[in-house]
């Protein structure tokens, strides 16, 4: 039972929901997934049952009614027990992200009550191999073609790409413009002239997979979202969501290594006395809670301001920040608990550290948070 403020019953019933279904199918497929690379796209319908797939759409769009406060204690229990689910289920929100913020309502209802019941599944191309923090430095490129668009260019680091039905394509139509020269697409996967790579070799998250995209095809007028140049606006609301979700998975993970670390510090004994005794590990175990609870603390107020529908900008990097330091830190204090167990395959510690890892990294980096922050309190 999670007693933090703001979580109500109902949220709580919601996120018990998903834990029982991660702990009986994520669970104990999670080592196997990672050694052996497994798209956790398998998992989709399933997920969908449980109305996973569209926790971050309103009812209206084939959503299951939840708050986003259920959907960030959902992400926690999927998190805790395999990250990689977590991530192909996060990628699909920023792609429906997109849609529900950037699109009208004929794409609304063509892609989401799809994307919600797990007909479809979403990716969402941003990053560029030259553009990753800094999406005006994109050289993707959208040219109006009378009824449709031209798109050229290639997306990397694509999340979901290669299993995805549907891909949200940024892409600059005012190449002089900057930022305000961006706008963005919806690409079904089907369309000539699109490609995708094998998946990348990645470090962790290794059932996440994750490709480069190519392009050189047509798209309709019509499935444009928004207007021309709108697109960074666009992209800008949806990582503010997805920071928060983040946040949620360095959440679960952290989680993980933590409840880990508790077991083995009592269970292992060291010259006949529980390692739990050792004041070392006492006070280790101490600032790892600490930082967990901080963590929580940040990422339900970013969701408490998200609820509350005002702009919460701050609040979703200072989570995606925290979070994800924390579960670094908490991740590799686990694995120093359990010595040289922590770092065999036998057992998930070495996981925990890996799958940590990108989170410092993608929706914006820790750099690009800290950015974000200073600038939002000096203004």
């Amino acid at each position: 039972m999670n007693t933090r403020l703001g979580i109500t019953a109902e949220d709580q019933a919601v996120a018990d929901a998903i834990a029982r279904f991660a702990a009986m199918q994520l669970a104990p497929r999670a080592q196997e997934t990672d050694q052996q690379e497994i798209s956790t796209a398998r998992y989709v319908p399933l997920l969908a049952e449980l109305g996973v797939m569209g926790m971050n759409l309103p009812e209206q769009w084939g959503g299951p009614g939840v708050s986003p406060t259920a959907m960030i204690l959902s992400l926690v229990e999927i998190a805790r027990c395999c990250a990689a689910t977590a991530s192909m289920v996060g990628a699909h929100y920023l792609a429906t992200d997109s849609i529900l913020i950037g699109g009208n309502d004929e794409l609304r209802a063509r892609y989401l009550p799809d994307a919600a019941m797990g007909a479809k599944l979403g990716a969402f191309a941003l990053t560029e191999p030259r553009a990753g923090s800094n999406p005006a430095d994109m050289a993707t490129r959208a040219q109006r073609q009378g009824g449709s668009y031209r798109l050229t260019g290639v997306k990397h680091f694509i999340s979901n790409a290669g299993d995805a039905d549907f891909i949200v394509v940024y892409a600059k139509t005012d190449p002089g413009a900057g930022h305000k020269g961006i706008s963005v697409f919806v690409v079904d996967t089907a369309t000539p002239g699109l490609s995708i790579s094998s998946p990348e070799k990645l470090m962790g998250i290794r059932g996440a997979h994750a490709f480069e995209v190519a392009l050189d095809c047509e798209v309709p007028l019509e499935n444009r979202l928004g207007a021309e140049g709108s697109g960074f606006r666009t992209a800008m609301q949806v990582l503010d969501n997805s920071r928060i979700d983040v946040a949620a998975s360095s959440i679960g993970i952290a989680e993980a290594a933590l409840d880990a670390s508790l077991a083995w510090a009592k269970e292992r004994r060291i010259g006949g006395e529980p390692l739990a005794d050792k004041q070392g590990i006492q006070w280790l175990l101490a600032d790892m809670k600490l930082r967990l609870e901080a963590a929580w603390m940040l990422t339900l107020q970013a969701t408490a301001a998200r609820s509350a529908g005002r702009r919460f900008s701050l609040e979703s990097s200072m989570a995606k920040l925290y979070a994800s330091e924390a579960a670094g830190f908490i991740t590799d204090a686990a694995l120093q608990i359990h010595g040289g167990y922590g770092y065999t395959r036998e057992m998930p510690l070495e996981r925990y550290v890996r799958d940590a890892r990108i989170m410092r990294i993608y929706e914006g980096s820790s750099e690009i948070q800290r950015t974000v922050i200073a600038r939002s309190i000096l203004a």
